[in-house]
């Protein structure tokens, strides 16, 4: 099993592609090779908002993937640290600082994110940052 950390952007596409939108977002939801690692910081993007518009199907398509979760990221303070380091190092906005910590925390293989392969994200070192976006 890979272990694969799920950027928030990759789950908004995978709901959105319910509808019809083009994105290989869902494919890699539903790969049976994969095991899945998350933190509190991708349920901060994503719950909240559908929740305030009462989005029901969106908040269940998300919720289906957190309960499908194996590995939590625990966001201590060497997690936050960690999350630091990789945001000075490497130029990392501090959410994605933080998904990539909390991805290596927990012994992610990947990190699958939309972040275009221009975006520094992928200069994070320690994982494999992935980008479902066209190159």
């Amino acid at each position: 099993m890979k272990r694969t950390y799920i950027d928030s952007g990759v789950l908004i596409e995978a709901a959105q592609a319910r509808s019809g939108s083009a994105s290989i977002a869902p494919t890699i939801l539903a790969e049976p090779n994969r095991e899945f690692a998350s933190s509190i910081f991708v349920k901060l993007e994503v719950i909240p908002k559908a929740t305030y518009y009462k989005n029901a199907d969106e908040i269940a398509f998300y919720e289906k993937f957190f309960n499908s979760v194996v590995h939590w990221a625990h966001p201590d303070d060497r997690l936050m640290q960690a999350a630091y380091k990789h945001a000075c190092d490497f130029g990392i906005a501090a959410l994605d600082a933080l998904h990539v910590a909390a991805a290596i925390s927990v012994g992610a293989e990947e990190l699958i994110t939309t972040e275009k392969l221009s975006k520094p994200i992928h200069r994070a070192t320690g994982i494999t940052v992935v980008s479902i976006q066209p190159a």
